[in-house]
């Protein structure tokens, strides 16, 4: 099976060794993103907008193959803090995706000074 790398300058630079995205056997998948602005680095206070920004960086990615966050089939979502936070984040995400939403799994994860974290998997075009 081949892979291809995905970069965008619209999303943050890895920080170590791994891409962006990958392309392989009919989907692209998203590293995890956390929700660092592209270019500044700048991080907001409340894991809403956290996860706004988040969403925003994966869809940078995708948009870099030609999808969307229409195209997601599956989310993994890591909380700081899981019980304080969900129902903000959960509002935040329902934002972003329509009916049939993308399969996800959410845990309470020990992040680097951030709030949410999310990778996906996207379908490609026929």
């Amino acid at each position: 099976m081949s892979k291809k790398a995905v970069r965008t300058d619209g999303a943050p630079a890895p920080a170590g060794a791994y891409s962006q995205g990958v392309v392989a056997g009919g989907f692209l998948y998203t590293a995890g993103f956390g929700p660092q602005e592209p270019g500044t680095g700048r991080v907001a206070s409340t894991v809403g907008e956290q996860t706004a920004q988040v969403l925003a960086n994966v869809s940078a990615v995708l948009a870099e193959h030609g999808l969307t966050l229409d195209d997601v089939v599956k989310a993994t979502v890591h909380l700081q803090n899981l019980k304080a936070d969900f129902p903000e984040f959960n509002a935040v995400y329902a934002e972003h995706f329509t009916e049939p939403y993308p399969v996800r799994t959410t845990v309470g994860s020990d992040l680097a000074d951030i709030l949410v974290e999310i990778d996906v998997v996207a379908r490609l075009h026929d």
